[in-house]
Parts: C-alpha cells; sequence; structure tokens
C-alpha cells in the first residue's frame, strides 16, 4: 500500500526551486532576510498545544465537515460570458479561491484549481466537496492567471499545464513562482513576478504584489525562497482586490489607503483553525480585513469546496453573513458558477442557500445570523519568535 501512495505522486508537482537570475532577485528583496522571506509581522504555522486543539476541534466538527447532499451549483455557459458585462465588472466564484473576474474589457483568472485533488498525488489527498462549475474546455480564455502562492489548493500542476497551452494567456505571480510555472511549461516572457509592492501594467491592468500573511511550501520543508501574496488589480474604471491565504494583521489597512477603495473583495474565510490563528482568516476577521481595505462588497473565497479544516463546510458562511450584518459590510456568497456584477448586487440580503445541503441545519435554523454569531475580536497574537514562518 505504501508504495502504491508513494508511486502514485507525480514529482513534477512539487515544482521548482528558483535557480540563476531569478534566485538572485529572491535574494536581493527587502523581504528576504537569513535565507527565508519573512512575514510582514511575527508568524508562526501553529499555535502553543496545537495537536490538542486540533483534535478537540476534529470531534466537535464530526459529521459536520461535508455536505449532506450536492452543493447546488451554476454553470454559466459560452453564450453567458460572451455578453459584455453591463457595468464592465463581473464576477464568477468557481469554487475554493478561484475567481473569474472581468475588469475593464480584461479576464482574470485567480488561483486556478481544475483538479480533483488539491495534492501531488492522483490517488490521496482533500478530494472535491462538488464539481468545477465550468468544465475547463468551455472556460473563455483568461487574459492573465494570476496566483497567490504556491500551496496546493492554489496552484495546481494540471491546471497550470493546460493553461500554458493556451498560447496568448500571461501569468502573474510572487517572486519564486515562475520557477514551478517554467517546468509546468509556461515561457518565460510570459511570466510577470513582482515582489511586494511593486506594480506592473500587463494586458492593460495594473497588477500590484501586497504583502499578505501566510507562506509556502510544496513539501515537507518550507524553503524559504518562494514569496506569497495578496493581489490588487486596478483597471481604468474598476479596482478588486484578492487576499490569496492570510491572517489578520495591519497591512490591510495600509494596502486600503495606498490601492483603494475596491469594487471587489474577494477575501479568505474558509479553513481556519484555533491551531493555526495566525496564517489564515476567519470569517470574522475577514469581514474585518474588507473593511480595513474599504471594500464595497466582499466575496468569502476559500471554503466550500475542499475539506480542509476542523469547521462545518458551510460555518464560514454563516458566520461571515454574521460577521457582515455586525459591521454593516456589503456581502455577495453565490452558488459556486454564478456571475454577477457587484455594482447590480444588494449586499445587504444573502440567500442561504448552502442550508438547503447543511448537515445540520437546525444549527442555523433556529434564529437570524446575525444573532448567532457574536463578531469575535480581530487581533495579531503575541509571539515571541521571529518573523519567518519556521520549517515544517
Amino acid at each position: 500500500m505504501a508504495g502504491h501512495v508513494f508511486s502514485s505522486l507525480a514529482p513534477a508537482a512539487f515544482g521548482a526551486r528558483p535557480a540563476g537570475k531569478r534566485l538572485e532577485r529572491v535574494r536581493r528583496s527587502p523581504h528576504f532576510r537569513d535565507g527565508a522571506f519573512r512575514n510582514p509581522v511575527p508568524t508562526r504555522r501553529g499555535s502553543p498545544g496545537a495537536l490538542g486543539k486540533m483534535m478537540r476541534a476534529q470531534r466537535a466538527a464530526s459529521g459536520l465537515r461535508r455536505p449532506a447532499g450536492a452543493i447546488p451549483l451554476v454553470t454559466a455557459s459560452a453564450a453567458d460570458f460572451a455578453k459584455a458585462p453591463v457595468t464592465g465588472l463581473r464576477a464568477s466564484w468557481l469554487g475554493h479561491a478561484t475567481v473569474f473576474v472581468e475588469i475593464d474589457g480584461v479576464r482574470v483568472l485567480f488561483d486556478p484549481v481544475w483538479s480533483t485533488r488539491c495534492s501531488p498525488s492522483a490517488a490521496f489527498g482533500p478530494a472535491r466537496l462538488h464539481a468545477v462549475p465550468v468544465r475547463f474546455a468551455d472556460l473563455p480564455d483568461p487574459d492573465v492567471v494570476v496566483v497567490s502562492h504556491d500551496h496546493y489548493d492554489h496552484l495546481d500542476l494540471a491546471t497550470i499545464v493546460a493553461l500554458a497551452r493556451r498560447e496568448r494567456v500571461l501569468f502573474v505571480a510572487p517572486l519564486g513562482i515562475g520557477a514551478h510555472l517554467e517546468r509546468w511549461g509556461v515561457a518565460q516572457d510570459r511570466i510577470t513576478e513582482l515582489d511586494w509592492h511593486e506594480s506592473a501594467e500587463v494586458a492593460g491592468l495594473t497588477f500590484t504584489a501586497t504583502p499578505a500573511r501566510h507562506y509556502c511550501n510544496r513539501g515537507a520543508r518550507v524553503l524559504g525562497t518562494v514569496l506569497w501574496a495578496s493581489w490588487v488589480v486596478a483597471g481604468p474604471r474598476h479596482r478588486v482586490f484578492h487576499s490569496g491565504d492570510s491572517g489578520y494583521f495591519p497591512g490591510f489597512a495600509d494596502i486600503g489607503r495606498e490601492h483603494g477603495p475596491f469594487d471587489l473583495t474577494m477575501i479568505q474565510a474558509g479553513a481556519y483553525a484555533e491551531a493555526w490563528p495566525e496564517v489564515h482568516l476567519h470569517p470574522e476577521g475577514a469581514v474585518q480585513a474588507h473593511a480595513d481595505l474599504g471594500g464595497g462588497l466582499m466575496l468569502p473565497v476559500h471554503w466550500g469546496t475542499f475539506d480542509l479544516a476542523p469547521h462545518a463546510w458551510e460555518e464560514p458562511a454563516e458566520r461571515s453573513v454574521a460577521a457582515a450584518r455586525a459591521l454593516g459590510t456589503g456581502l455577495v456568497v453565490p452558488r459556486p458558477g454564478a456571475l454577477f456584477e457587484p455594482a447590480l448586487v444588494d449586499g445587504a440580503e444573502v440567500e442561504p442557500w448552502w442550508r438547503e445541503v447543511s448537515a445540520a441545519p437546525e444549527r442555523w435554523a433556529s434564529t437570524a445570523p446575525a444573532e448567532r454569531a457574536a463578531v469575535e475580536p480581530v487581533g495579531i497574537p503575541a509571539v515571541s519568535s521571529g518573523s519567518a514562518v519556521p520549517a515544517g
């Protein structure tokens, strides 16, 4: 059995290490110190007593981490995509952190993952709870693909290989990620790599890599030479923000002051746990980050597609709705695949479609969302270690 598991690993899925001029550029970054990229504030991958916290959380969420039925999807047709958005900005959440955004006539695809598993293997690892709403063959060619970091649920070998075959597609990524992309068939002249606070014009839009509080690795060890980022994308009329993965930190307000306001923010609000509070946002922190950013409408992402954390699969949606109501934040929680234009969305009204397939709908049915979940305080846990993410 062990031999079968290891033989199923795709060596190419581990990507490649930055080398040559790419590595020289990594080492020149002001955010690269003592052999590794550093987080904007002191950060640890896990908290004290992480194992015990995880075991308790696993027991509490037993039986709740998968939907009780098929997650309702919306499948957009080629004709749907062919119609230009009335307002110039349209988005479709395709599950997890994958979002297809049409902004001022340019198509941008964030963190594309079409594989069944977010894993280096087709035989094991977290499998999808729902299909991708749009078949890859039916996906309109994006002009630009944006990668936030190199974890398997954000950077997928098979999807990148398929996108690389679409010759007009360009790629934008943080420093070091280009090594993975080149190994998988993306020509170097199609890749733009940026350090935090760097901007580049690509396909008529301005892409800016902004800080995030996370880490990178595609193996058992954090190498330190690959950067993670959140992203600001600005066109002539609209601008959007994608968080990638991040814990809460004051930098969201800095990003908002420098680059906001935003018509749409796409913020990680799922796959959180008490055991790792510094590298993933919980829903209340995600809504606070949106407020810090000066966001107009918030789309919670990174939930409902893969079972990656010990919470009920629909809990991020419920808690995001409650937190947004408490702060007066505009929120959209569409069925995966639905096309929406932020300017046409009533962000105060959210249909709780996820309750249709909740494993325990009685958890949410008795009271209104705003009454059920108190907004947790959002702060930066004190740490005594340095700001590098330690090796795993």
